[in-house]
């Protein structure tokens, strides 16, 4: 913090009681009044003087090593507060400004003259969203109580905090258009007309291709590659229609199809996919498929802002049906369990896209089933 601070005087008694000791000794020889002058005068002064040395000298600067976190990850800032003066801070109190949830970086500590302190807070991340570290307030004063020293520092920066990316259970999402349509992969391990060949297994592939035969000679797993495998682009949507979503923070609808929405992009991006996002939120969210590490990014920054909006997922369906291109995989993700969409579906089975819904089940989240 290198802005100077602001001495505020806490009473005006003792002022008050200078101005009458040094009437009396003005109109009256009594030693006595002169001996109190001086001393209430000499502790007003010294008082005036330490708490100046504080507002020009003292200083704070804290420092964070990432702007960005997933929500579980550990949050860790260092602070250093550092005193120029030839006099000690006998207390000096750092409040925080920022409104990351469950997070307190405020201290009361004191520092000796002409030296620095340095701690760390830490905290966890506990939801998602863009957040603020700072402004920063570092308040002080001199021994005597007389006046206090208040430093405000604005200076800010900023934190995005995605959703978790999670281990899933073994979910197939149906290949867009038919075997020997889309764009060919050559490592893609889907059922098709015929066997290319073998490669080692990976975190992320079915079970039900191991070959192994192969596997067994090669002490090693390895999975079977098919000829012409569909590989349409992926495009996630994801319902955030606010009057069907149930359950509180981290227990709720809401939240776990952010959570798997991230967890099936990232897994999709992996295997070389194509993947997009789509969803009704504030801010809107309209990502077309792309691949590589950088629209892994996008869609976690963007799953990062979501909230529910009045837009149901029929509006949503229909909205897309124009830009989706032939072969395309829908991911659909919803709460929605008395399938009132499922008419919007059938024009998008119409152009050859072919979805996979994933369904959060109302009752698991406190809710009914008819929601």
């Amino acid at each position: 913090m290198g802005s100077e601070g602001k001495i505020k005087r806490k009473s005006h008694l003792l002022p008050i009681l200078v101005v009458i000791l040094l009437v009396l000794a003005i109109i009256d020889d009594y030693q006595g009044w002169r001996f109190m002058l001086l001393g209430l005068g000499g502790v007003w002064l010294i008082a005036k003087l330490w708490a100046h040395s504080m507002a020009t000298n003292l200083h704070l600067k804290r420092e964070m090593r990432f702007g960005w976190a997933q929500v579980g990850d550990r949050l860790e800032e260092r602070f250093t507060l550092i005193n120029k003066s030839r006099l000690p801070g006998i207390w000096v109190a750092v409040e925080d400004h920022s409104d990351i949830p469950d997070y307190q970086a405020g201290v009361v500590t004191g520092i000796e003259a002409g030296s620095s302190n340095q701690w760390r807070t830490q905290g966890i991340c506990s939801r998602r969203g863009l957040f603020t570290i700072g402004p920063t307030t570092l308040r002080t004063g001199d021994p005597f109580g007389l006046y206090t020293v208040k430093q405000y520092n604005p200076r800010s920066t900023t934190l995005m905090v995605t959703p978790p990316i999670i281990p899933l259970p073994e979910i197939e999402v149906a290949p867009g258009g038919r075997a020997g349509q889309g764009r060919p992969r050559q490592d893609a391990p889907e059922r098709t007309v015929s066997t290319a060949g073998v490669r080692e297994y990976v975190p992320g592939d079915s079970l039900r291709w191991i070959h192994w035969r192969t596997s067994a000679r090669k002490d090693d797993l390895y999975v079977r590659l098919f000829e012409s495998t569909p590989a349409g682009d992926w495009w996630i949507i994801l319902d955030l229609e606010q009057g069907i979503q149930v359950g509180d923070g981290a227990n709720s609808t809401e939240e776990h199809g952010v959570v798997l929405a991230a967890s099936l992009a990232d897994g999709g991006l992996r295997m070389g996919r194509a993947v997009g996002l789509a969803a009704y939120s504030e801010p809107f969210v309209w990502l077309p498929p792309k691949e590589g590490d950088g629209q892994r990014w996008e869609i976690l920054r963007s799953l990062a802002l979501l909230s529910p909006t009045r837009h149901s997922l029929t509006k949503l369906l229909y909205g897309i049906r124009r830009t989706l291109g032939r072969y395309t995989s829908l991911v659909i993700i919803t709460p929605n369990a008395n399938g009132n969409w499922l008419e919007s579906v059938l024009p998008l089975i119409w152009q050859e896209a072919l979805p996979t819904v994933l369904l959060l089940d109302p009752n698991s989240f406190g809710g009914r089933g008819d929601t």
